[in-house]
């Protein structure tokens, strides 16, 4: 299995592709936005222009990683992205991440490109399971990964100071086969 490969995954609401360097001016914006940063990053991050340039420019020739650029079918727009990454061969498993910016927000565009990028990793690599971690008070994302398929397994109590307040970390996975039986049943 390689993450080699940046396909295009189209769907009613999103268009995912691969990134390109043009495509850091608006990262930029959707990751200085303040419910990306609270969600995201540790907003101590020291990030440039030009480190978000340098990359998103080379997500494209990334072998170790998968991430595509979630876009507007109808504009061409970048909204947010996907990313699959941290892969383990013997156990056919990695982790997953997603950050949607404000102009995707509340039109199902985040849930659809979660089962796109999922349905890859299921169809297409042939993952045996995919897992992600989320703050216990990021319910947007929660709820989109609950409506994907993805089952809490646990939680990582006060795993980290956010705002001077200690933040539980939730951790959620599906299985492949979890992913056949609810594809047979949902679309």
């Amino acid at each position: 299995m390689s993450f080699s490969v940046k396909p295009v995954l189209t769907g009613r609401t999103t268009v995912l592709r691969p990134f390109t360097e043009a495509d850091a001016d608006i990262m930029w914006q959707i990751i200085s936005d303040p419910e990306v940063v609270r969600f995201t990053y540790d907003p101590s991050t020291e990030l440039t222009l030009e480190r978000v340039r340098s990359w998103y420019g080379s997500r494209a020739d990334a072998p170790d990683r998968l991430d595509l650029a979630v876009t507007d079918p109808a504009t061409g727009e970048v909204l947010g992205e996907v990313v699959l990454n941290e892969y383990d061969a013997d156990a056919r498993s990695c982790t997953f991440r997603t950050l949607i910016g404000p102009r995707g927000r509340g039109r199902g565009v985040g849930t659809e490109a979660a089962r796109l990028i999922v349905g890859h990793g299921f169809g297409e690599l042939g993952l045996h399971r995919i897992e992600l971690g989320a703050y216990a008070d990021n319910r947007r994302a929660l709820h989109v990964y609950e409506k994907v398929g993805f089952v809490v397994e646990g939680v990582r109590r006060e795993t980290q100071r956010r705002n001077g307040e200690w933040a539980d970390e939730v951790i959620m996975a599906i299985l492949d086969r979890e992913w056949v039986a609810l594809s047979s049943t949902v679309r």
